[in-house]
């Protein structure tokens, strides 16, 4: 009897040390920010459809060239002064996964460590249900994480009118004037968000800073292809919840006794704007920062 309950022991210890952990993020520390402008060590196709997603660290179960794309993008520059990395520590990813199990989700992250981190612990999580259907709600065979610079290169990896949602969640606030050209919701910025957004597609913002939440609902109002979501709409979101209630972001914000903006954008139809419509006029872009700014920033 007693070896018969050693042996039971032994196969429950083989079968935990045989099972994938999920990593630790004190072995995957960086630095909070990265420079956006300087040139990375990064690889990126010259084209979209010169990509491959079915590598074992994209989509191999799931994705089928000419038949699946990836569809959410979790992107931004977070602030780690207050929270934690880009795309997070994968938060927001394994949220939606079992509430979108056939949608492909990526999420981009500049810093090395933070992806390896998210990438280790997609890995993981795929490992301990790899008894799950490929499309079964908890499988997280349809999430995956990239390193990547988002500001340059999504037009790369996107092609026009791909994308359902776009996340971005506690973006950094560059809080100096000669730094906001650095956020990552600027009038150049939403024209290409609006670019790789099919009509319809949703942008989803979060922030537990009001100046910036205010920023960029100035910058998304400016657009004439998006519109905003009533409240209504964003209750009804099962996403919007996941954005502001399931991420170790919204959570270390809770935590702190902080308040949390939200505000989504819908992607238009273009065709609404045609230039045969003589209501409509579009000033433009708006500039950034206003003539003299720099000198002022120099002066200070």
């Amino acid at each position: 009897m007693s070896k018969r309950i050693h042996d039971d022991n032994s196969d429950d210890n083989e079968t935990t040390a045989n099972t994938p952990q999920l990593p630790q993020k004190k072995y995957f520390r960086q630095r909070a920010h990265a420079n956006p402008f300087v040139d990375h060590m990064l690889t990126y196709p010259v084209k979209p459809d010169l990509f491959d997603w079915s590598t074992n660290d994209g989509f191999p179960n799931l994705y089928v060239k000419n038949k699946s794309v990836v569809e959410f993008v979790d992107i931004g520059n977070t602030y780690i002064a207050y929270v934690f990395a880009r795309c997070g520590y994968g938060g927001l990813l394994t949220t939606l996964s079992p509430l979108f199990p056939t949608k492909l989700i990526l999420g981009m992250e500049i810093r090395p460590k933070v992806q390896e981190y998210v990438l280790q612990r997609i890995l993981a999580l795929r490992a301990q249900n790899k008894n799950k259907e490929f499309t079964e709600p908890g499988s997280f065979q349809n999430i995956s994480v990239m390193r990547m610079n988002a500001m340059k290169f999504l037009p790369n990896f996107f092609e026009k009118g791909q994308l359902e949602k776009m996340f971005f969640l506690f973006p950094d606030p560059h809080f100096k004037k000669k730094k906001h050209k650095a956020r990552i919701i600027t009038p150049q910025l939403v024209a290409e968000y609006a670019y790789i957004l099919k009509p319809g597609g949703i942008i989803y913002t979060v922030t537990d800073v009001r100046d910036l939440h205010d920023w960029m609902v100035k910058h998304l109002d400016a657009h004439p292809l998006f519109e905003r979501l009533t409240d209504e709409e964003m209750d009804a979101d099962p996403c919007v919840n996941a954005a502001c209630n399931g991420t170790e972001e919204s959570m270390k914000v809770e935590r702190n006794g902080g308040t949390k903006f939200r505000m989504c954008y819908r992607r238009l139809n273009a065709a609404k704007f045609s230039s045969n419509d003589p209501s409509f006029e579009w000033p433009g872009f708006p500039l950034l920062m206003a003539e003299g700014d720099d000198d002022e920033e120099k002066k200070g």
